[in-house]
Formats: C-alpha cells, sequence, structure tokens
C-alpha cells in the first residue's frame, strides 16, 4: 500500500499545491512569500489525502 500511496502522492501533491497556488494569486498575494507557503501547504496536506485514497482502493 506504500508504493501505492507514493503514486498517488505525486499526482495528489501537484494538484493541491496548484490549487493552493491559483487560490493565492487569485486573492491577491502576488509575492514570493504566499506563494511558497501555498505550495508548501498543498504539499502537506497531501500525504494523508494520498494515504486515505490509497486504503480506500485497497479496500
Amino acid at each position: 500500500m506504500f508504493r501505492l500511496a507514493g503514486i498517488l502522492y505525486s499526482l495528489i501533491s501537484t494538484t493541491l499545491a496548484g490549487s493552493a497556488i491559483i487560490a493565492v494569486l487569485v486573492a491577491g498575494y502576488g509575492t514570493l512569500f504566499p506563494i511558497l507557503w501555498a505550495a508548501a501547504a498543498g504539499f502537506v496536506v497531501s500525504i494523508p489525502v494520498a494515504w486515505y485514497v490509497a486504503k480506500q482502493i485497497y479496500s
């Protein structure tokens, strides 16, 4: 299951980080640090999401 979660993480993390960056840019924060924080938050949030999706696929 760890292998599947790793593969899903590579897809889910880029999607969530990209969505968070777009949300920050739409909100009007165009400087470096808000964009980096949004990307980091997307990558961190995607860890449990990928694990949950992998668990649901296996069960």
